[in-house]
């Protein structure tokens, strides 16, 4: 306790993924920051979660705020194990889940089949109203249709019900109605209209979010009410910050209604720490690589702004949003290595995950997996894994790798475990390709921040597959994404579809549209207690060419709004700057169309800050010992990462532990240390 007698102001992060909990305690006043992890099993994240909170220097009560990224939805989604769900539409309009966009993604895919569908047939109902495009009603609604197709889906078992009419975007108030009705009829009965979530058009994927949504609801509301409870108990009686898919948190209530926006969570909270820590080292262009337990997660930043998209998807079903542009991959620490019915090996994207987990773990997993691979070939110490909680079985390790690998391959069990790395390391280098050179960026333009519990064992091998020149591993990697969830702001968007030709006679609406945004967005910001000038306004028009169906979002800076500032010409040039970069052609004095406006309205909350580092005096290797890298062992030099000094540089062939994770440093490749305790990698001559 301090001096003065005063409770300490601490804020904690908790970052729950699908093989550990992170946990990151920032002490506000000292700066003094703590990590501590905790396994993850789905059937009790509440009471892991309470355990690693036990294990911090503080009591519950005295947290002052708790920030939260979760995987509970995203989870529920990828192993439908969601509600059995009802959907409320359009008469006419029954089949747009299952017609989707009518084509086939996969166009050389001879034996594709479309997603199914989360609501079958007979948990679809339709109601008579209908609005048109510009928000006009055309029929009214319905009432006792509503009623009535909700009590049908009732009875036939739906625990939840959503609700997606045509062009609700332009006219919430069908909508709007029908909810009212179904929740007074209803009350138990979980309820989800697609105008609450999202006012952009396309019918298919606004229907997919609400339904995807309605699904993890009921689930997620109930993880959060047992959560916050707990909590309670336990002494803790202010709010928890849920992290959203695009980088801001909201408060626990808007979340169990919204959990759609949580599905992205964890990553998102990995790039929010990028991008800070990547303004404090003066570094625009980064990518960064999450290597988690079950996924790689890769997402970019540039000229010091983080990417972001409006839809994705999950498990092949769309999603609206606006999201941070994150693509991952099944490529982890427990990622599984096979072999397929050709006779090839493969790794992922099945993961053992914490229980059983990898073979090495002893606690039943029988398949070799990319944790088992790095024992074998020397770059986990099994005595120190996890600080010295977990001992890894070397045994238990080769014989998984020898029995499903090796052997029926012909290999030694190094020779396995090099080619499943070499598989994984191939996956994660297609990942970062997919964000950069597909999109028309040079991969060695860019830093590399690679985290995450497997970050720094990766980090090297991909950056020389993508010819980066330099990686960054932050202190603490494996807690970094919820380091970065505990720098996340309070923040709100606000969207909506007006389609309209990009010309000076619609500038004064345009404006009109995005100040009213603005407000609306604003005001669920003032519910977290920001207001006024703490708040941080930006914009964007998504735009397109005249005759085209795909937009290009583009930056709008507040003064633009004034008359006078050139809106139209700045966005037109902006727009045109993209579509080259993105397509290699753009006419600047084509016809432009307006498609979507959009605000974001942000409560900054103080950052935190790693504080300095003050080692002085250089380490010395703890030991040595033979570490496969290539075509056989080689004596490699064994660090201690909170020994080694400010300025330090460690040649390769090395390995740095800390408790939570490890980092190798291949031949051919130098680390060294700077001023924040953050290990920066480059390369030392040419790689052969």
């Amino acid at each position: 306790m301090p001096a003065s007698g005063k409770t300490p102001r601490t804020r904690v992060a908790v970052d729950v993924g699908g093989t550990f909990i992170d946990f990151v305690m920032l002490d506000e006043a000292s700066g003094e920051l703590v990590i501590e992890k905790q396994p993850s099993t789905s059937a009790k994240l509440v009471e892991e979660f309470l355990a690693g909170l036990g294990r911090l220097p503080v009591d519950i009560g005295e947290i002052e705020r708790i920030f939260h990224g979760t995987t509970v939805a995203i989870n529920t989604i990828l192993q439908e194990r969601g509600v059995a769900v009802g959907l409320i539409t359009t008469d006419g309009f029954r089949d747009v889940l299952a017609l989707a966009r009518g084509g086939r993604p996969e166009i050389y895919n001879l034996f594709y089949e479309p997603v199914r569908s989360l609501v079958p047939r007979e948990m679809r109902a339709e109601v008579r109203e209908r609005v048109a495009g510009d928000g006009t009603v055309v029929e009214p609604l319905d009432e006792a249709g509503v009623l009535a197709a909700a009590d049908l889906l009732v009875r036939r078992g739906a625990e939840a019900i959503a609700i997606g009419f045509l062009h609700s975007y332009a006219n919430q108030a069908h909508e709007q109605r029908a909810a009212e009705l179904v929740r007074a009829a209803h009350p138990g009965i979980a309820v989800t209209a697609s105008s609450e979530l999202i006012t952009e058009w396309r019918e298919y994927e606004r229907t997919s979010t609400t339904v995807l949504n309605t699904y993890v609801q009921p689930g997620f509301q109930r993880y959060i009410g047992d959560l916050v409870r707990n909590l309670r108990a336990h002494g803790y009686d202010r709010p928890v910050a849920l992290m959203q898919s695009n980088g801001g948190v909201i408060a626990e209530h808007a979340a169990a209604r919204k959990p759609i926006r949580t599905l992205e969570s964890g990553p998102a909270g990995g790039v929010i720490g990028a991008a800070a820590l990547a303004a404090r080292l003066g570094h625009p262009d980064v990518i960064c690589a999450d290597v988690g337990g079950t996924s790689y997660d890769v997402a970019l930043i540039e000229g010091g702004q983080i990417l972001e998209r409006s839809e994705t998807a999950v498990a092949g079903r769309p999603i609206l949003g606006p999201t941070i542009d994150i693509v991952s991959i099944g490529a982890g620490g427990g990622s599984i290595a096979w072999i397929d019915h050709r006779g090839v090996l493969q790794v992922g994207p099945r993961s053992a995950g914490a229980h059983p987990g990898p073979a090495a773990f002893g606690l039943g997993g029988a398949e070799p997996t990319v944790t088992d691979a790095h024992l074998l070939l020397g770059r986990l110490d099994p005595q120190r894994f996890l600080g010295s909680r977990m001992q890894l079985s070397l045994d238990a390790a080769a014989a998984a790798m020898r029995s499903r690998i090796a052997e029926p391959l012909g290999l030694s069990v190094e020779e396995a475990a090099a080619g499943t790395l070499a598989i994984a390391e191939t996956s994660m280098t297609y990942a970062i390709r997919a964000v950069t050179v597909e999109r028309g960026l040079d991969p060695r333009d860019f830093v590399m921040y690679s985290y995450g519990g497997g970050g720094g064992l990766f980090a090297a091998a991909v950056a020389g597959h993508c010819e980066v020149g330099k990686v960054v591993i932050p202190r603490a990697p494996a807690n970094f994404s919820a380091w970065g969830i505990l720098s996340s702001d309070y923040r709100e968007d606000a969207v909506l579809t007006r389609v309209m030709a990009l010309e000076e006679s619609r500038r004064a609406e345009i404006v009109t549209i995005l100040t009213s945004l603005a407000g609306q967005a604003a005001d669920q910001v003032a519910q977290y207690g920001f207001t006024g000038d703490s708040l941080i306004t930006t914009y964007q028009l998504d735009v397109r060419y005249a005759g085209q169906d795909a937009t290009i979002p583009v930056p709008v800076e507040p003064g633009w709004l004034d008359s006078g500032a050139g809106l139209l010409s700045r966005v037109r040039e902006g727009f045109v700057h993209a579509h080259r970069q993105l397509y290699g052609h753009g006419a600047m004095d084509a016809d432009l169309e307006l498609v979507h406006c959009r605000a974001r309205l942000v409560g900054p909350v103080t950052a935190p800050d790693w504080p300095l580092w003050t080692n002085e005096v250089t380490a010395q290797p703890r030991e040595i010992r033979k570490v496969y890298f290539g075509q056989g062992p080689v004596d490699t030099a064994i660090y201690e990462r909170d020994a080694l000094a400010v300025g330090q540089s460690v040649p390769g062939p090395a390995v740095v532990e800390e408790w939570t994770t490890t980092t190798v440093v291949p031949p051919g490749w130098l680390l060294e240390v700077d001023e924040l305790g953050n290990m920066i990698i480059t390369r030392s001559e040419e790689q052969p």
